[in-house]
């Protein structure tokens, strides 16, 4: 076998395995059924809100979820912000006794945001030990991770209490459904004229198609095989599993960048299930903005690569399924898989070109011959991300169906952003930098600033 051939089969091989992914998530996902409630008296709910710099945003969301929220504690943790967060936060906590300020200062601060969870998370033991743990016990008590942004929806805390979640005892964690507030904005990036606004609005109902399709549909995928992924947004999880979690390292939340995907890991591997909860959801601000969107983006992607070192505890423990073991397996390869496809696609198609303009016909009797290419590329290419945009409008958000089809071509594209991420990440894994680079609020749209790198 000669290069070319070589090039061609792994082609072949990546394409053979996508297809399949896309399947094996598609379908699971349009069939899935309603979930059971259940009585969130049961359960004691404490809510960490990490926050770096987040004054434009922090006040609304400890108003809204008190008020949505009345007997759930929240902690927010200030982690040496200089804009003011400190002073909101502890303004809260001084005339609300169920907020809680967590202060950090520099230089403890600053060090990701699973460091600042996990400053949370060892106050809460200390104010848990200071009332002789008065309350209920560590498995009835449920920790909820929020962006300073985050807005729960009004049935949360049911979703969570019911019989599919933590109403089953071997449930140690819970991943609601993420979804775009500023989906419906008409202007929502701020100073731009219609061209910007434009293309903000695209950026925005990109993300929450993906949020609440492609996503949501690999995590309906990983209750069957009994691997779901935690996300940084609407993230639940008992208190006795963060524990567990924490045998190894002492903590529960690690350094990866990927935080959120790390817990998950370390709470499956201590012998708890993850599940997934479509019928609620958390919202979030979606980024209007292509440096925005690509600078999270990049930090997620190198938090994946970070959380490969877990495949050998993968693969050796009992409480991974098979096909959870697998799926996982997938997941962490996905980077790996699309850093040789950056140059693996653009050198087959080269490779055809030039072997098609050095046949007999010429290029032009190549392509002549080669009719079936564009329908192949349409089938094996496009129609995997364009299928999704039809999957929102029918199933998760209704709209005339012609959008879907605009929505498609629109979600092709954006997904090649990935290809240009992953190449940012594996450079910036070369060249050391593991710093946790904070995406801007959108109602930051006056600052310069872009992201702050710890």
């Amino acid at each position: 076998m000669n290069a070319l051939e070589f090039l061609f089969s792994l082609s072949f091989v990546f394409l053979v395995m996508f297809l399949t992914y896309t399947t094996l998530i598609v379908v699971p996902f349009v069939r899935r059924r309603a979930a059971v409630e259940g009585d969130p008296g049961a359960f004691e709910w404490h809510a960490f809100i990490p926050c770096r710099d987040e004054a434009a945003v922090i006040a609304e969301t400890v108003k809204r979820t008190r008020e949505r929220f009345p007997t759930v504690h929240l902690w927010i943790i200030d982690d040496a912000s200089t804009d003011g967060t400190g002073d909101i936060v502890s303004a809260f906590a001084d005339t609300d006794p169920l907020v809680h300020a967590v202060i950090r200062r520099l230089p403890d601060a600053r060090t990701g945001k699973g460091a600042a969870l996990n400053a949370a998370y060892a106050r809460l033991a200390e104010w848990r030990e200071l009332r002789g743990n008065r309350g209920v016990e560590d498995d009835r008590t449920i920790v909820i991770v929020l962006d300073a942004d985050g807005s729960l929806a009004e049935n949360a805390l049911r979703q969570a209490a019911g019989p599919a979640a933590f109403g089953a005892p071997d449930v140690g964690a819970t991943q609601v459904a993420v979804r775009m507030s500023n989906r419906d904005d008409p202007a929502p990036a701020a100073g731009q004229g219609r061209l910007g606004q434009a293309w903000a609005r695209y950026l925005i109902r990109m993300q929450d198609i993906e949020f609440r399709t492609t996503i949501a549909a690999m995590q309906v995928l990983r209750m069957r095989t009994v691997s779901v992924g935690l996300g940084g947004n609407g993230q639940f999880t008992r208190l006795s599993a963060l524990r567990a979690a924490s045998a190894d390292a002492g903590v529960p939340w690690g350094d990866a960048l990927l935080e959120d995907y790390e817990v998950g890991l370390r709470i499956m591997l201590a012998g708890y299930r993850t599940v997934y909860a479509h019928d609620t959801f958390v919202s979030q601000e979606a980024l209007p903005s292509a440096r925005r969107l690509l600078t999270q983006r990049t930090r997620w992607c190198q938090g994946g690569l970070q959380c490969a070192r877990y495949l050998p505890k993968i693969y050796a423990s009992r409480t991974f399924t098979n096909a959870g073991a697998l799926e996982a397996a997938y997941f962490l390869a996905i980077p790996y898989i699309q850093l040789i496809g950056f140059v693996l696609w653009p050198t087959v198609t080269i490779a055809m070109v030039v072997s098609g303009a050095l046949s007999p016909g010429g290029l032009f009797g190549w392509l002549a011959g080669a009719t079936w290419i564009i329908p192949l590329w349409v089938l094996t290419g496009i129609l995997p991300f364009a299928l999704w945009p039809l999957v929102y409008v029918t199933r998760e958000e209704r709209h005339p169906v012609w959008r879907a089809g605009l929505w498609g071509l629109g979600y092709w594209l954006y997904m090649y952003q990935s290809y240009i991420c992953v190449v940012r990440a594996f450079g910036r894994m070369v060249a050391g930098r593991r710093g946790w680079t904070k995406t801007r609020r959108n109602a930051e749209a006056g600052r310069l600033l872009l992201a702050v790198e710890a």
